[in-house]
């Protein structure tokens, strides 16, 4: 078959496609239809190609890609998918994120639309009436990229007799540190905004140093017409809720029992994060908050890892978080 006959080298890293992608224009997917590759990509054709196994305990060592030019050239995309695996695992952005732009550059300007509190409201329009608008622009300052990364460091004399499976795990937490990274960065632009004069609404507790269950009723209440639909609590503030007695009926247990996610009695995904200091909470709508604005996946230094100088190997991703509505996130204070 076709995947068996391609020539793999550091190229294929630097295209735009990056590497998979450029392994799907030579060899694509939809060619295995009704075979015993469907369903695997590209990549893990070739992988099946030099017998390399990355999971199970039968894993092969790290070495197994080093056995011939061409399948040295699938270890950076390896370290690439142990780290994003780390990501998706660890991170909690799609439960604040409303949605994903991916750019080829380092400058993004993102749009938003202020409405009034007249344009929130739907009125009849009559036969040959003006129908309201809708205004939408661009923000005046470009969106904040940040690279977030780690320094590989380890020699491979150290690496290259280990299970495949055993080096994935530590990949996975490489992946876990830059995902803490970039939730901190994103709650940092619900409050504070992203350069575009919109940070958010800060209330105050009826009674300072003292939260009630009014208080976040009244927090809820505010967010007409959108929808609280997350509770972002700070670890110090995180027993006070849990505590009343409002959180404690049957739903919130059997959920956070079941899936280990805990809701509020206002139908609030609650999460706890380190990122929110002192005593406080945000509350946000999901579905039109914050845009996540990425500038390609994680980057590895290919040409290291090809040439099996892990020593200082960077591994890194750049991304950065942009308001879509302002008034759909607010800060209460305790």
């Amino acid at each position: 078959m076709a995947f068996d006959n391609i020539k793999l080298e550091k190229g294929l890293y630097g295209t735009a496609r990056g590497f998979t992608g450029s392994l799907e224009m030579l060899d694509p997917s939809e060619n295995y239809k009704g075979t015993p590759l469907e369903g695997l990509d590209a990549y893990q054709r070739q992988l099946k190609r030099f017998d390399i196994k990355i999971s199970g305990r039968n894993s092969d060592t790290v070495e197994k890609f080093f056995k011939t030019t061409d399948s040295s050239a699938l270890f950076p995309e390896y370290v690439a998918r142990a780290v994003a695996t780390g990501m998706e695992e660890a991170g909690r952005l799609d439960s604040i994120v409303a949605s994903i732009s991916d750019i080829n550059g380092l400058d993004y300007r993102s749009i938003t639309s202020i409405p009034s509190e007249e344009d929130k409201l739907l009125a009849d329009v009559a036969e040959g009436a003006f129908i309201p608008t809708t205004t939408v622009k661009t923000k005046d300052k470009l969106v904040s990229l940040k690279k977030r990364g780690r320094m590989l460091v380890a020699s491979y004399e150290a690496i290259r007799f280990q299970r495949l499976d055993l080096f994935t795990v530590m990949l996975r937490q490489i992946g876990a540190y830059i995902a803490r990274a970039q939730f901190c960065d994103a709650v940092d632009v619900l409050i504070n905004g992203d350069g575009n004069d919109n940070a958010a609404e800060v209330l105050n507790c009826s009674t300072p140093s003292n939260l009630s269950y009014a208080d976040l009723v009244s927090l809820w209440n505010s967010f007409s017409p959108y929808n609280m639909n997350v509770l972002l609590a700070s670890p110090a503030l995180m027993p006070s809720l849990l505590n009343m007695e409002e959180f404690k009926d049957a739903a919130a247990g059997q959920s956070f029992h079941g899936t280990g996610r805990m809701i509020s009695p206002l139908g609030a995904e609650l999460i706890k994060t380190s990122a929110l200091e002192g005593s406080r909470l945000i509350g946000l709508d999901k579905s039109c908050a914050l845009e996540k604005v990425t500038a390609g996946s994680v980057v590895t230094e290919y040409d290291k890892l090809i040439d099996r100088q892990l020593e200082r190997a960077a591994v890194t991703v750049t991304a950065g978080f942009a308001k879509i509505f302002d008034d759909s996130a607010k800060v209460l204070n305790v």
